[in-house]
């Protein structure tokens, strides 16, 4: 488990190189007692292991900006990936002058993974109105466009962003989805619409693809708070909180649910922003952050992994206790 003593973690993160597994988090000061204030209160922690248990902490990754910037008030949750030699960190930021309401990404870049240079004085992207909702209190209390996810397309070579977003359009407890982003060399991108249909949430977190046994599983997190009236309709599944996902043949989808149950979820939120990863083994575990305890305290803390074991129907099943 990682946990430290004077701060709340949450929100994570991985990268790998011949040190072992690093992870970066999201973190805050515990003295700052209300834990709703972490969000305004961020950096960006690193630590690495060789057993994803027993976790080495290394120096902070990157905070706010010091000067005026569109990322200095926050720097929230992003991903990393490696292209000729060096390594990308793309995250969300946000800037005073908004209040923090208003979500970009942009990135910075390293060649050991210790020491970021943030890139460029302005966002690499943000939501275009095209596709998605821009800042609008009468339907959601942010303009969201955070959290994205990188990866490659094997066989052409093209990058893509998975990004949490909202539609423009619908009702509001539902507009929620995954943004596409593409690029062909992580500078120049080109958005495009959402890889995953709205209707069932109003924001889709965190999301995370994987490849497992020839299927392409997306993984988002929700609260109990932002399910739909749709979905309740449908599906009658008394709301949670936690991590859910969706499957599809192909990495830029279209995704469909193979299941309406969450992959971890329960109406306190106990665990959140859940992530897979694969053991030295081979084998595949689910970690996520240590969110609320039973009594509804913040806990604030990264699991140990879980295993993972794949139904003849392909669902994701979670070790339970």
């Amino acid at each position: 488990m990682l946990k430290l003593a004077n701060k709340w973690i949450w929100d994570f993160w991985f990268a790998r190189d011949d040190a072992g597994t690093h992870i970066f988090y999201l973190q805050a000061d515990k003295s700052l007692k209300v834990e709703q204030f972490r969000h305004w209160n961020v950096s960006v922690g690193h630590a690495v292991s060789q057993d994803l248990r027993h976790w080495e902490i290394l120096p902070d990754a990157i905070s706010p900006a010091q000067t005026v910037s569109w990322d200095d008030f926050t720097t929230w949750t992003g991903s990393i990936i490696k292209h000729d030699g060096l390594w990308y960190l793309f995250y969300t930021g946000s800037t005073r002058r908004e209040r923090g309401y208003i979500q970009r990404i942009g990135y910075a870049t390293s060649k050991d993974l210790l020491n970021w240079e943030r890139i460029g004085s302005k966002p690499l992207m943000e939501a275009d109105p095209q596709w998605y909702e821009k800042l609008d209190f009468a339907a959601w209390h942010d303009e969201a466009w955070r959290d994205p996810y990188l990866f490659r397309d094997p066989e052409t070579g093209l990058f893509h962003a998975y990004i949490t977003a909202r539609v423009k359009d619908g009702p509001a407890d539902g507009r929620g989805v995954i943004a596409h982003v593409t690029s062909p060399d992580l500078h120049q991108w080109n958005i495009l619409g959402p890889v995953t249909q709205p209707g069932e949430f109003g924001d889709m977190e965190v999301p995370q693809l994987v490849l497992i046994q020839g299927r392409y599983y997306l993984l988002f997190s929700t609260s109990a708070s932002h399910h739909s009236q749709a979905r309740w309709a449908r599906t009658g599944i008394t709301p949670e909180t936690g991590t859910h996902y969706l499957v599809s043949d192909t990495p830029d989808g279209p995704f469909r649910y193979l299941t309406d149950e969450f992959l971890v979820g329960d109406e306190v939120g106990t665990l959140y922003s859940g992530k897979l990863i694969q053991g030295a083994d081979g084998s595949w575990n689910f970690m996520a952050f240590l969110n609320f305890d039973t009594s509804g305290e913040f806990v604030g803390e990264i699991s140990d992994p879980i295993p993972v074991t794949l139904a003849e129907d392909g669902r994701l099943l979670v070790k339970k206790g």
